[in-house]
């Protein structure tokens, strides 16, 4: 008996020259961390994805991203990458990319997808409950 491999019906995808925002963020979660093997969006490193008119005509993106680590080496890399992926949607003229600290990025930040990735509980990473939501009976 012999499998054949089945694929999954994907989304429409947008006309050749036509951009939707929907491809923004299919392009960022093709970016992952080197040293994680989850993509910077299920990471929550991605504060924020603008489209923006370009001088020009055009769309301007504008993404505001954080890393793991302050201290992180793949920095630049990971910037590039971001950079060179939007750059080549259609109609995409310009690409802005920040690194940010603020807020500083924890790991409840990361999507349950990337938590159950990375062998993780759902609510790790989220504040311990204040002791006043407890109450012990006796």
């Amino acid at each position: 008996m012999v499998f054949e491999p089945t694929t999954r019906a994907e989304e429409p995808q947008p006309a050749a020259g036509e951009f939707d925002e929907k491809m923004m963020w299919r392009e960022l979660k093709t970016v992952r961390d080197p040293e994680i093997p989850v993509n910077i969006v299920d990471l929550g490193l991605i504060y924020s994805a603008a489209v923006v008119p370009a001088e020009g005509g055009g769309k301007r993106i504008a993404v505001q991203m954080t890393l793991t680590a302050p201290g992180c080496g793949m920095s630049e890399v990971l910037k590039k990458e971001v950079e060179t992926k939007l750059a080549r949607l259609p109609e995409v003229r310009e690409v802005k990319v920040e690194i940010v600290f603020d807020p500083p990025w924890n790991p409840g930040m990361m999507s349950e997808a990337a938590k159950l990735a990375l062998g993780f509980d759902s609510d790790f990473g989220a504040p311990a409950p204040s002791q006043s939501a407890f109450k012990i009976v006796r």
